[in-house]
């Protein structure tokens, strides 16, 4: 299978009321004919057109689920985290009771936020500007000087509540009480991911950094394996990046990549030496391994693969996780999901990693959050509270490892090209029919209808 073989295949089971219009039955897509198909033409607009953003922010934003923060950062009675994205702003915690909860975060009284940042020992949300006081269940509990409002039952101003779920090791709002339960939003990815043990995982820091570039710019880099040959060379000798199934389920999606081994774009191979080079530059930190040595002795019957897998069950059980259960293919896959409207979970089973763009303060403004995990011995090791770290651009090319931080230095120099006055429609293959199925699902949220985007296999 090769660039013009996708393997990709749509599921349109898409969950909630909402989304009914969407509904449908399993096709398959692929091979695609070039001699019937032509490229998918998306508006350019949609990357840095102000109008357009601000529809986003109106129709889309306040109506889907979206990850929030980690598990950890509000796993005990009185821990908080502000969760912002564009102008919404909801304070999640955990009450006396442990049970989580959400909440748009403004006082009823003038709209003063609550809270900001993150924290522990919370007893009552106080709006520090006049003093009102709720319970962390919601309730108005203090109001000063209460009689000069007259008639007033604390009854009658709640927090507004937000949609809140926990799943596995990430928290994710719905600032829409109507829309339907995350587990339709997530359709079979949940089953997908139940190998994983995901509620073993804990997370270690949270890093975010700002991005001159339009949101989608920023989960368009993490929804395709079509860029690792030209962003990603030193991938290419330890990575399959063209046998890259994927399958589409409405709001989510997958693909999965084999790692340790080398790129089906080399006509003649790569050796076990430049395989095993290659991992360790790229991720040499799953073995333990920080420097380039020669490759270990391969057993027989065996392959650079296998010893590399070897190498990442040891280094886990020198922290106590057990992988032995894990065969070679399992430990050496890369599941990708990437779930509307912006973020991509990474999951293999020493791994999980979560990239999340969010829009800033215009349309072509962004931040981009990297939540790295690390697997417990087991669902009930204890918790730490997450390192939220928030750095520059430049900071975060640096920080956050040689692939990432490749993947962040496109994006500014991606949104530049989209301002140019000829450039009017980004083009897409069927081998990027994840970033297509955001534009299908912004098109339903957005009332687009007709379709904006022209082309596409026939």
């Amino acid at each position: 299978m090769g660039p013009a073989d996708t393997g990709v295949t749509v599921r349109n089971e898409v969950g909630g009321a909402a989304l009914e219009g969407l509904a449908g039955t399993e096709t398959a897509i692929g091979p695609i004919d070039p001699a019937t198909s032509t490229p998918l033409l998306v508006p350019a607009s949609r990357y840095r057109d102000p109008a357009f953003a601000a529809r986003e922010v109106e129709r889309m934003w306040p109506r889907v689920w979206q990850i929030a923060c980690s598990t950890d950062h509000v796993a005990e009675p009185g821990d908080y985290f502000e969760y912002r994205v564009g102008p919404y702003s909801a304070v999640i915690v955990r009450d006396e009771q442990g049970t989580l909860r959400a909440y748009q975060n403004a006082c009823r009284h003038r709209g003063t936020a609550l809270c900001t940042g993150s924290g522990s020992g919370l007893t009552d949300l106080e709006c520090p500007y006049h003093r009102w006081r709720w319970d962390l269940a919601g309730q108005l509990r203090a109001v000063p000087s209460r009689k000069g409002f007259g008639s007033f039952r604390f009854s009658d101003f709640p927090l507004t509540p937000v949609q809140v779920e926990q799943w596995g090791p990430l928290v994710w709002v719905n600032f829409d009480t109507s829309a339907g339960p995350l587990e339709d939003w997530l359709g079979p990815m949940s089953q997908e991911t139940a190998w994983a043990a995901m509620d073993e995982w804990r997370c270690e820091y949270a890093v975010t950094t700002h991005v001159a570039a339009n949101w989608k710019v920023i989960t368009d880099g993490f929804s395709e394996t079509y860029h690792i040959q030209g962003l990603h060379p030193e991938m290419l000798a330890s990575v399959d990046d063209v046998h890259a199934p994927q399958v589409v389920w409405g709001p989510a999606s997958r693909s999965v990549q084999q790692y340790g081994v080398p790129s089906p774009r080399f006509k003649d191979g790569r050796t076990d030496q430049q395989v095993w080079d290659s991992y360790i530059v790229t991720q040499g930190e799953r073995m333990g391994i920080k420097e380039s040595c020669p490759v270990p002795e391969i057993p027989p019957h065996g392959s650079v693969q296998s010893v590399i897998a070897d190498l990442i069950r040891s280094h886990q059980a020198e922290r106590g996780v057990d992988l032995s259960g894990y065969s070679d293919v399992q430990v050496m896959s890369l599941e990708q999901y990437n779930v509307f409207p912006n973020c991509t979970i990474l999951l293999s089973p020493d791994l999980l990693s979560v990239m999340v763009g969010r829009p800033g303060e215009g349309a072509e403004e962004g931040y981009f959050t990297l939540y790295n995990y690390r697997r417990a011995p087991s669902a009930d090791a204890p918790r730490t509270k997450p390192v939220d770290v928030s750095l520059t651009t430049e900071q975060g090319k640096e920080s956050a490892g040689l692939v990432i931080g490749q993947d962040l230095s496109v994006l500014e120099r991606v949104q530049r090209g989209l301002r140019q006055p000829g450039f009017t429609s980004v083009v897409l293959s069927q081998e990027e029919r994840r970033i297509i199925n955001t534009h299908r699902m912004l098109e339903h949220y957005l009332d687009i209808e007709p379709s904006e985007m022209t082309g596409g296999p026939a």
